[in-house]
């Protein structure tokens, strides 16, 4: 007797691509570009997107509560490998009850995550493979919580002696001479939020990243390519108005070494949006603090570029940005924000000749637009942005202290003092399956001192010490090509970047 498995495996192969991906999950978060990559490949982009084509208010903090998902929940988690509500009862992989009802009260689903990656670069130096990657995704909900978590066990081969760290957080390297002839590289990171959602107030807790104001790429108070950190936040709206206060506990030195024990650097932030017909206005105020931690900053109505001067200057550190956002014909969006670090008076601003002159600024368009081609949808936009950043801005006083940086790397535009950016990307989905886009990147980073985000600000003669944009600056272009597919158990993803900073990105991700 024969006996052929080509039909049923074809048919499990068709449904596990065929069938779109959801968020699955209670927020709508920054991507995960360098880690903990699930099935769909760019969901706060396409958040942007709905917003860019949408009708109704604009708001532009991340992460932010996905109203969607109580709504959806049994017909997007049924499938899970353990699912749970107390309504429908238990399943085991979308077997073992009915789902009959839609609305139940509470309800929990987990999964198994995971993937194998390859990953190299001109900057790193390195070649990993194979990059493994395993854990669980827990998400759920009961009465006014909602949870998720994101928890993963990554091994590593890498070709360099001694790695580097791929997404710049600790990295432990185990040598053969010391591990009894094996050698590899291990480490575990993990993004969770916790929330208590009350009519018009959230309180979260949460291990992640913000990203505040309208842009994608160059946002500038704080952006969602920082490296992520333990945080608390409380979003408020009344109406047109929405009011969001949060903590985050920030490190100066990576790894775990006893400095981070000894020496302490907290953030404190204050979001306030006004959204009026198809406008959005922002103000985004932050205060750094080293090794003198003031609960009463999170208070929502403190203004904290007033409370600054209540504290030594040599251990807080603040900015103050505003942002403005525009959509026209349900199809394209404008937008800028202007960061102010720190200035003498506002005639230093219009000279800026002198360091005391620390501000940024970029402004952008997002253009998107939804076609029906017969039975499919094509989902398809652009992102243009530009971004300035004048020399010292992000920095402090003394080394290590109260910059505005978290592990090193700064908590805004990730391309620090002295740059200049330009991106420009088009994007398309197809039936939210096959996601494609080309990103075109010009940069010019200065070489002199002033423009690293731990470059120390001088403390005296502020007025007399002229800057110098950019200089030593070349310009540095790059292009960078991407394609990936997402299936409701599998995802598949080729990035390549090419001409600076060459770079490779392959990725086979499953979530079941």
């Amino acid at each position: 007797m024969k006996i052929s498995l080509s039909k049923p495996f074809a048919l499990l192969v068709a449904v596990m691509l065929s069938v779109p991906a959801f968020a699955a999950s209670p927020v709508v978060g920054p991507e995960n570009v360098r880690n903990l990559r699930l099935l769909e490949n760019s969901p706060m982009l396409f958040d942007l997107h709905r917003v860019t084509t949408g009708e109704g208010r604009q708001f532009f903090a991340y992460p932010h509560r996905d109203t969607a998902f109580r709504k959806n929940f049994v017909d997007s988690e049924r499938n899970a490998l353990l699912y749970y509500d107390n309504e429908n009862g238990a399943a085991v992989s979308g077997h073992g009850s009915a789902f009959e009802k839609k609305n139940p009260r509470m309800g929990l689903a987990m999964s198994l995550v995971g993937g194998i990656d390859y990953r190299g670069g001109e900057s790193l130096g390195d070649t990993i493979w194979p990059g493994v990657d395993g854990g669980i995704y827990l998400r759920g909900y009961a009465d006014s919580i909602d949870f998720v978590l994101d928890a993963r066990i990554y091994d590593e081969g890498h070709s360099a002696s001694y790695p580097k760290s791929f997404d710049g957080e600790f990295l432990e390297f185990q040598k053969e001479e010391n591990n009894s002839g094996l050698e590899y590289t291990s480490y575990a990171r993990y993004r969770a939020h916790i929330a208590l959602n009350y009519d018009w107030l959230r309180l979260d807790f949460g291990r992640d990243v913000m990203h505040w104001g309208p842009g994608y790429y160059n946002n500038l108070s704080l952006n969602q390519f920082a490296l992520p950190y333990n945080m608390l936040s409380l979003d408020m709206q009344f109406g047109p108005l929405r009011v969001l206060s949060f903590y985050g506990d920030l490190r100066i030195y990576p790894g775990m070494g006893m400095n981070n024990k000894e020496e302490m650097r907290n953030i404190f932030g204050h979001r306030y949006e006004l959204a009026v017909g198809n406008a959005t206005f922002g103000i985004s105020e932050l205060q750094i603090q080293y090794d003198n931690l003031k609960p009463w900053l999170f208070v929502p109505v403190v203004p904290l570029f007033m409370e600054k001067g209540n504290y030594s200057e040599d251990s807080n550190n603040g900015s103050l940005s505003f942002d403005f956002n525009y959509r026209l014909f349900r199809s394209l969006r404008m937008y800028s924000e202007f960061y102010l670090d720190d200035m003498e008076s506002p005639v230093s601003l219009v000279k800026n000749d002198n360091i005391e002159a620390k501000w940024a600024w970029m402004a952008g368009m997002h253009g998107a637009h939804d076609f029906k081609i017969k039975s499919h949808l094509l989902e398809s936009g652009f992102i243009a942005e530009y971004a300035r950043i004048e020399p010292y801005v992000y920095s402090h006083f003394h080394a290590n202290t109260a910059q505005m940086a978290h592990l090193g790397r700064p908590l805004g535009n990730q391309a620090g003092p002295n740059s200049q950016t330009i991106d420009f990307t088009a994007y398309g989905r197809l039936d939210r399956h096959v996601f494609a886009s080309l990103r075109n990147t010009w940069f010019w980073k200065g070489t002199d001192y002033g423009s690293a985000v731990n470059d120390t600000t001088p403390r005296r003669n502020h007025m007399k010490i002229h800057k110098r944009f950019l200089k030593g600056a070349d310009m540095e272009y790059s292009l960078t090509p991407s394609i990936s597919y997402e299936g409701q158990y599998v995802f598949f993803l080729g990035e390549i970047t090419l001409f600076n900073d060459e770079k490779v990105y392959l990725r086979t991700g499953f979530k079941w």
